[in-house]
């Protein structure tokens, strides 16, 4: 029996390593189901367990498939057999940040999706921002009226939802806008999605990393930008962390000096990654992606 004495230190044993983890700037190599599109919810998962990758990004709509025929609790065996980890996932629910006339609709699709994801043991989601139109400088104060109502649900659910700007988003593409409409929610059950291939091939510059918050960024999305024109830059022309020409290194380092100590989850849309055997991808992956991280100094 565990001494009253070791019972009281171990919360703060608990606390300290979390504060040295977030301290050395370490994170994670995962990736995200978009990833493998073609290979389906088990199989993409399978493959990348075999070329030893442990933490991975769910999304809604390879799980919806999944359940078709199967049901939520063989899921989560899949994670468990191949000793995976859910990181995070796609709550595939739109029209949550921006001013919308459905968002309490969407607001009910998010309880079932959380209600659903938290089976699997998610305890991070996230969104994109998405958006129609021309928006006003009125309708940013919705967004964090919008994003304050959306923490509150997912903290029903002991969840945190990280919004992701969009390089094609009229609303929110950046992130200045993200960071200003985030604080004005102040709502700690939110927070902002860093996605390195919007960042970079998006109207943002290395600066703008400056103005992060300690522990501000929730989520990251780990991904290279091709040499082209940015006008020919579009959501399936991502590459392979190290394959592009992003700064990653200098992007890695100043998150790591902004306290952000998780998930470096790779997205890939191009269809030679997506219909690739998800092993051999998932080893490319790990090659190349971890190559970055040490250069980085947070692997």
């Amino acid at each position: 029996m565990l001494s009253r004495r070791v019972m009281l230190l171990t919360p703060l044993a608990l606390m300290a390593t979390r504060v040295g983890s977030a301290a050395s700037g370490k994170m994670t190599l995962a990736i995200h189901q978009n990833t493998s599109a073609a290979a389906g919810y088990r199989a993409s998962l399978e493959g990348w367990a075999r070329a030893g990758i442990k933490n991975v990004e769910i999304t809604a709509a390879q799980l919806d498939a999944f359940l078709k025929a199967d049901s939520l609790a063989a899921a989560h065996r899949v994670l468990t057999d191949n000793g995976l980890t859910p990181v995070s996932a796609a709550c595939g629910v739109g029209g949550l940040w921006e001013p919308s006339p459905n968002h309490a609709a969407a607001l009910d699709n998010l309880k079932k999706r959380c209600e659903m994801l938290g089976e699997l043991g998610l305890t991070h989601i996230y969104a994109p921002v998405g958006g129609m139109g021309k928006f006003t400088e009125d309708d940013y104060k919705i967004g964090a009226d919008n994003m304050h109502s959306i923490g509150d649900v997912v903290k029903q659910y002991q969840m945190t939802i990280t919004a992701e700007f969009t390089r094609q988003s009229p609303f929110i593409s950046t992130l200045t806008t993200m960071l200003k409409v985030t604080r004005a929610a102040a709502q700690p059950n939110v927070k902002p999605l860093l996605d390195c291939y919007h960042f970079w091939s998006g109207n943002n510059k290395l600066e703008d990393l400056d103005l992060i918050k300690p522990g501000e960024i929730g989520h990251v999305h780990f991904q290279d930008v091709p040499d082209m024109p940015r006008e020919l830059l579009d959501n399936t022309t991502r590459l392979i962390p190290g394959d592009g020409i992003s700064p990653l290194t200098t992007i890695l380092r100043k998150l790591a000096d902004k306290g952000y100590a998780g998930p470096l989850s790779v997205e890939l849309f191009l269809p030679k990654y997506q219909q690739a055997d998800p092993f051999a991808l998932a080893q490319e992956i790990r090659q190349k992606a971890e190559s970055v991280m040490r250069k980085a100094r947070v692997l």
